[in-house]
């Protein structure tokens, strides 16, 4: 990778997104792999561990909520100084990003290391499953640096318009954990296997090596810089990360907290229906991690060409890239309902667990194309400098409709009247989205923004 220039104001805008979203497809399968390796293991050990390694994921979504704000703010700020030709700038903010991410880590381990107990108590953990929750947790909080500094290196190297090797950190990430997790979990030769902590130390172990890795191709690109700030250059970063990072982690948060709820509501029907339920939100995430992949790609492209002020480019792409996302969707909801009773036994060998599986993916798949224009939508209206209407969204998605309709559902459906909810709440939010970026653009940009989806998929095409 070479000196931060602006490599995504040029081309074909077709040609310019598929490049970077394909390294991170690649880049966002092996995050998926990575959990669904792990929970692959940790099954093998019985229904109660893989319940275990559920009631974490509540909490793993938090930090990853926080990770994925602060991202969100670097990327915003260091794409549009990338966009506007100032290296000088592009090494400060890139440097006070990572800092700030050191900063939001140490308090995060605090926290979560004096409210282990009572978290998972209230999010419904047994006694019998709390236990193995805590072998697991307090590695894993140790390592949270690790988890955390990653998510902001990486997207510092994607705002240069470089998705490869994010992508490659990424894919090495997750071989090593392949590697790991049998031999810390089970043993083998002269290592002794350490059950669900060997989980979380192989996850350290293999996430150190991606923040290494990112802090490495950052010095390469001439992006980072030793010079110390002024207390107000200093100030000035964190704020302009922050004014996008902070509403950004607060929404993202909105989600493992609605996670959090649901999990003790699925908790009422049975330990098997938790790891289910586990199971299948991972499997929602290859579902949609082609879009996921577009969503962490037009940020920078929707940076550097506000920075750039080429806005008829900027309007293009969103549009051309809301399409993908609308029809990816409806084609994964034809997958999923037509193949999940066939592969959900060989994730699982328990009849419940696969019964359950099944049953979420025959219903969740309906809110897929309004999930991933939903995803697109907020990344765009973040870097767009609209932090507070991406939030306002995903507040009213999850508190004002999915956690509502997921009660009402659990008393005349059951589990599967939760699981409509989900789809629901994705519809309600991804129309929102759409709209208010669509209100944006004409506001902000001043430009026609009338281009209708049938000629965008006609201009595609």
């Amino acid at each position: 990778m070479t000196k931060a220039k602006d490599t995504l104001t040029q081309g074909s805008i077709n040609k310019v997104l598929t490049r970077l979203t394909i390294p991170m497809i690649f880049g966002i399968f092996g995050m998926v792999a990575f959990n669904l390796i792990d929970a692959y293991f940790v099954g093998l050990m019985g229904t109660n561990e893989l319940a275990a390694l559920s009631f974490t994921f509540p909490v793993v979504m938090v930090l990853g909520a926080i990770g994925m704000g602060m991202s969100m703010g670097a990327s915003a700020v260091i794409s549009r100084a990338i966009g506007e030709g100032d290296q000088k700038k592009v090494q400060r903010l890139t440097v006070d990003s990572i800092v700030l991410a050191v900063v939001f880590a140490g308090i995060f381990v605090i926290v979560g290391l004096f409210t282990m107990d009572p978290l998972f108590r209230a999010l419904g953990a047994t006694e019998e499953v709390l236990p193995m929750i805590k072998d697991y947790m307090y590695i894993w909080y140790i390592g949270v640096i690790f988890v955390i500094v990653p998510f902001v290196g990486n997207s510092a190297i994607r705002s240069n318009g470089d998705t490869k090797t994010p992508a490659i950190i990424m894919m090495g990430m997750v071989g090593l954990n392949i590697i790991l997790d049998p031999i810390l979990i089970f043993g083998m030769g002269p290592f002794e296997g350490l059950g669900i902590a060997g989980a979380a130390i192989a996850t350290v172990i293999a996430r150190s090596f991606s923040l290494v890795a990112a802090l490495i191709i950052l010095k390469r690109a001439d992006m980072l810089t030793l010079e110390v700030p002024s207390f107000n250059e200093a100030m000035k970063s964190w704020g302009s990360i922050l004014y996008v990072g902070l509403p950004a982690a607060a929404t993202n948060l909105v989600v493992p907290l609605s996670t959090a709820v649901i999990t003790k509501l699925v908790a009422g029907y049975g330990e098997a229906a938790v790891g289910a339920l586990g199971v299948s939100s991972k499997i929602d995430l290859f579902a949609i991690m082609v879009v996921v992949a577009l969503s962490t790609v037009i940020g920078p492209f929707v940076g550097q060409n506000v920075g750039a002020r080429n806005y008829q480019r900027l309007i293009t792409g969103i549009n051309r890239s809301m399409v993908f996302a609308l029809l990816w969707g409806i084609g994964m909801l034809i997958v999923m309902i037509s193949t999940a009773r066939y592969f959900a036994p060989f994730i699982h060998e328990d009849p419940e667990v696969v019964k359950v599986i099944i049953l979420y993916l025959s219903i969740t798949p309906f809110g897929y194309s309004a999930r991933c224009v939903y995803a697109l939508g907020n990344t765009i209206l973040n870097v767009l400098n609209k932090p507070l209407h991406a939030s306002g969204i995903t507040l009213v998605q999850m508190f004002g409709v999915y956690i509502p309709l997921a009660y009402w559902g659990s008393e005349f459906l059951g589990v599967a009247g939760i699981f409509g909810a989900y789809a629901t709440a994705y519809l309600a939010g991804g129309m929102a989205s759409y709209l208010l970026v669509r209100k944006n653009l004409r506001e902000n940009f001043q430009v026609e923004t009338s281009e209708n989806l049938i000629q965008e998929v006609e201009t595609s095409s």
